[in-house]
């Protein structure tokens, strides 16, 4: 035994900790889990791989069925209003007057304003800002209407010192603002 003895203490003292017999050790270790991944897998299929190619193009779509592109050529609808109720054009308007506001128009009276022609989330939004802080005074242009779908549209409206952006939305026909940005010109 003590040759057995002689023979860990010499593979624990010395080769182990030196740089050689620790990377040997390494690559024993590895070659040991590759080789037991190999008897587990059992033979694999020599006709798989790269050489087994399919003969013919993968397709997932008929080619003869035409286009099939993300991208629509038809162009965007045009937005839908209920009868009787006010145009996108119209409400972008009117939310502008009102967000513009007059003097000595009190934050109550100026969000009561707003809140006809806003959705109950941009309503909620705004409770509490001080319509003091509202960066223009008058509509210097005409107010330009990029319908995007039959119930959304995007308004520009320009104003003395920037642009009011606002989004409308009209899930039952009746257009209101739901997001209102301003761009400083």
């Amino acid at each position: 035994m003590t040759a057995v003895r002689r023979g860990i203490e010499f593979l624990l003292t010395r080769v182990l900790r030196s740089r050689i017999g620790l990377a040997a050790g390494i690559a024993v270790l590895v070659l040991g889990v590759v080789g037991a991944a190999r008897l587990v897998a059992g033979r694999g299929d020599p006709t798989a791989g790269l050489s087994n190619r399919p003969t013919q193009p993968i397709t997932t779509v008929d080619p003869t069925a035409g286009d099939d592109g993300a991208l629509s050529t038809t162009s965007t609808p045009s937005p839908v209003t209920r009868p009787g109720e006010a145009t996108p054009e119209q409400v972008a308007e009117r939310f502008a007057t009102a967000w513009l506001g007059r003097p000595g128009l009190t934050a109550e009276d100026w969000h009561a304003g707003l809140s006809s022609f806003s959705t109950a989330t941009l309503s909620d939004k705004l409770t509490g800002a001080d319509p003091g802080g509202v960066p223009a005074s008058e509509v210097t242009d005409e107010v330009v209407v990029q319908a995007r779908s039959e119930v959304f549209v995007e308004v520009l409206i320009p104003l003395d010192t920037g642009q009011l952006r606002l989004e409308l939305v009209a899930p039952d026909g009746r257009w209101l603002v739901d997001a209102v940005d301003w761009e400083q010109g």
